[in-house]
């Protein structure tokens, strides 16, 4: 039965994607990824909250819990509730920019901007480089959540046959399958983490649960912990946003007042949160053996559901992961035909955008399956590098006059320094390490912005 309603949601989910396409004829580049900038409040709301809320959300925050206690869930729930408020003011201006400047691409709108090539490459290069890393978190995802549900797959078909649908939903109509499929996700998964929430309260007792577990974890930060929390929130809220696939869902809405809609009612999500603690909890109190801490929440989903239920989780799970793997996809894949590629022709960028996004998916496999350690270390450095794109980007959204050189060797400076701090282990107190990077990297902006005008000034 679990796997009978685990395969009716697949292609469900393949159906959903061609009904995407309907009436659409030959999609231009436009509406291939940004869908002609046509998409409504709905739309944009479940696009957006597909990609925030992925595997990680049902693997990550339930595992972080179970190894690190309740102050691991104080870093993960803050940064994303205080990203919502940036997203708020920034999002909105962020798709006046796009709409301005035709934008496809993160890095359309600095070449849109600043009209630099050489900033136009820096960010093209450094996005799909820290980008690369995220979509091999995905099948690591993917591969511990089913095995979490008790399904023992070759790690090798599983990522082949992931990667195969991930690119399957992208030809048959991009963003448009992404969007619809999403709705679909985010019912999966919600019904999926409500249920075995409630199911612990029904069959374990809540305050049981809890009193159980809080003989097995610990409640108190020390000073250093807490600033490494409190830093890295604030890190994390910044570079929320500068995700590069997150600024491209942006462009897809209609217009800005939509994009302030849906972030207004992106924090219901958090109502989940205590759900998927109480799995976690249970986990601890159980003493459940597990082979990973990423089981934690499928290990109570197992002991408690029915049948039926667990294809729904687990349909849910693999979701979660396909869709962000697409997104990070369609991402990628303009990113090489705009902006690495001088000169191609729009006609050809589409066709050539599906070809980069193939060979992500067999580098991403690969590297999977060949070096995981290493991308998993990888993975760390992704906020180190994106939130550096923050500086540059409010210089758009403000219309500010800043020398692209200026912007170009902060974004330099401070994703250089950030991996040989994160390399050498730097430690200053608890401070996150990006937090530090991203003032280096203002400093350096400021200095080269600033610099010929104190020369003038000194030499008058």
């Amino acid at each position: 039965m679990t796997t009978a309603v685990f395969l009716g949601f697949i292609v469900f989910s393949l159906y959903l994607a061609i009904r995407s396409k309907k009436g659409r004829g030959a999609q231009s580049m436009h509406d291939f990824f940004v869908a002609s900038r046509q998409f409504g409040a709905f739309l944009v709301f479940f696009l957006a909250a597909g990609e925030i809320y992925s595997i990680g959300t049902m693997v990550g925050f339930p595992g972080g819990i179970y190894a690190k206690g309740p102050t691991y869930g104080v870093w993960f729930l803050g940064y994303i509730l205080l990203a919502y408020p940036l997203g708020y003011f920034l999002g909105p201006k962020i798709w006046q920019a796009g709409a301005r400047y035709n934008a496809i691409t993160l890095p359309d709108l600095f070449k849109g901007h600043y009209g630099s090539r050489a900033l136009e490459l820096i960010v093209a290069g450094s996005s799909i480089l820290f980008l690369l890393p995220w979509g091999q978190l995905q099948f690591t995802g993917l591969v511990a959540a089913l095995k979490g549900l008790g399904w023992e797959f070759d790690p090798v078909y599983l990522v082949m046959i992931s990667a195969a649908l991930a690119f399957t939903y992208i030809a048959i109509s991009g963003v448009r399958a992404s969007a619809y499929i999403a709705i679909l996700k985010d019912i999966l998964m919600v019904v999926a983490i409500v249920a075995t929430g409630v199911a612990v309260g029904w069959k374990a007792g809540v305050g049981d649960v809890f009193h159980a577990a809080s003989l097995h974890v610990s409640n108190q930060m020390n000073d250093s912990q807490l600033r490494f929390s409190m830093s890295t929130m604030l890190f994390q809220a910044l570079g929320f946003y500068m995700m590069p696939f997150a600024v491209q869902n942006f462009f897809t809405a209609r217009s800005a007042n939509t994009i302030r809609r849906t972030q207004v009612a992106m924090p219901l999500y958090m109502l989940m949160y205590p759900f998927l603690v109480l799995a976690s909890y249970y986990a601890i109190s159980q003493n459940l053996q597990l082979a990973s801490p990423n089981e934690a929440f499928f290990a109570a989903a197992v002991r408690l559901l029915p049948g039926w239920l667990l294809g729904l989780v687990a349909a849910g799970a693999a979701l979660s992961g396909l869709l962000v793997l697409a997104g990070i996809c369609l991402a990628i894949g303009p990113i090489v035909t705009r902006n690495l590629l001088p000169g191609m022709p729009e006609a050809r960028q589409k066709q050539g955008a599906k070809v980069v996004i193939v060979i992500y998916l067999v580098l991403s496999i690969a590297m999977t399956l060949a070096t995981p350690n290493l991308m998993l270390t990888l993975i760390n450095t992704t906020y180190y590098g994106v939130t550096q794109f923050f500086p540059g980007v409010l210089v758009i959204l403000f219309s500010l006059k800043v020398r692209p050189l200026a912007i170009a060797l902060g974004i330099v400076a401070g994703q250089a320094l950030a991996i040989v701090l994160y390399v050498q282990q730097a430690d200053f107190g608890g401070i996150n390490l990006g937090l530090i990077s991203l003032g280096v990297n203002l400093l350096v902006t400021a200095l080269v912005n600033y610099a010929p005008r104190l020369a003038r000034v000194q030499a008058a």
